[in-house]
């Protein structure tokens, strides 16, 4: 669960960018803020398996996977990503601070207090929502507060599930909330998800448009693997090039389920 950032148009077509936005969305206090704290956040796309990318540098197998895509890879696919941490205040400076930097660096600078390019148009973007998504619109507004004190003007379409629908098979969004159920034993459906062939036509369940030589390398080395740890190996290093892609912003996780039931049922003693 989160929200994906369409490459396909700037100005998410910039990594700098996309990792502006990472660092501007103060996950700690927001997740503070709207569930006490009690949510831990998601860490990757595969958060809390054993499939899941390793903290630090890549190494053994996994490194070798993803050395050959050397020129091709973001920052921190190799050398180590994770997620910014905010320092848990509403003002979250620090890592605004480094998000403006990036932004700047990105060709986003501002004037009279607005972020804009060089032919002086201004950074702005629509976030589309379901009418029904008051807990996401809670998160949108704080993280608005912060992109508005960085120079962007980000705005909020809620649209009913028909529009919603509709806009994202034909991928007219900016940015929007992002969902993924993955199986601890991934296949075909990977490529729907994050590979380029399908990446910029209509329908497609690659949102983000990520067009990554890596992660579609991975995807099939994957589907070809014979042996478990072969096939962690592939999967871990297609986490870490997803990740390093910064393409969504990941928040909170439901790691409990809940189970209603009627108290005058209970286990039998002796389960055949």
């Amino acid at each position: 669960t989160g929200f994906v950032m369409n490459t396909r148009r700037p100005p998410f077509d910039d990594w700098r960018v996309r990792e502006a936005m990472l660092l501007a969305f103060n996950f700690d206090y927001i997740n503070e803020t709207l569930t006490g704290g009690a949510q831990p956040r998601i860490t990757s796309y595969f958060s809390g398996s054993e499939l899941a990318m390793q903290d630090g540098p890549a190494t053994g197998r996994i490194r070798d996977l993803l050395v050959p895509f050397t020129a091709t890879l973001l920052p921190g696919a190799l050398d180590g990503y994770a997620l910014p941490q905010g320092d848990g205040s509403a003002r979250n400076r620090k890592n605004l601070r480094r998000a403006a930097a990036l932004l700047t660096e990105a060709g986003w600078t501002v004037s009279e207090g607005v972020r804009v390019n060089d032919a002086g148009q201004p950074l702005q973007f629509d976030i589309l929502l379901r009418q029904g998504a008051g807990d996401l619109q809670s998160a949108v507004d704080i993280f608005s507060g912060a992109l508005k004190r960085l120079g962007i003007t980000a705005t909020v379409s809620r649209v009913d599930n028909a529009q919603y629908n509709a806009r994202v098979q034909t991928l007219d969004f900016d940015m929007t909330d992002f969902r993924r159920d993955l199986s601890l034993s991934p296949g075909n459906e990977q490529r729907l998800y994050w590979g380029s062939a399908r990446a910029d036509a209509e329908g497609t369940r690659n949102l983000m448009g990520a067009r990554n030589p890596a992660v579609d390398a991975m995807i099939d080395h994957m589907l070809n693997a014979r042996d478990p740890a072969e096939f962690r190996a592939a999967v871990r290093a297609m986490d870490r090039a997803l990740m390093a892609g910064r393409y969504v912003i990941p928040i909170w996780q439901y790691d409990k389920a809940r189970i209603a039931h009627d108290a005058r049922l209970r286990h039998p003693d002796y389960i055949p």
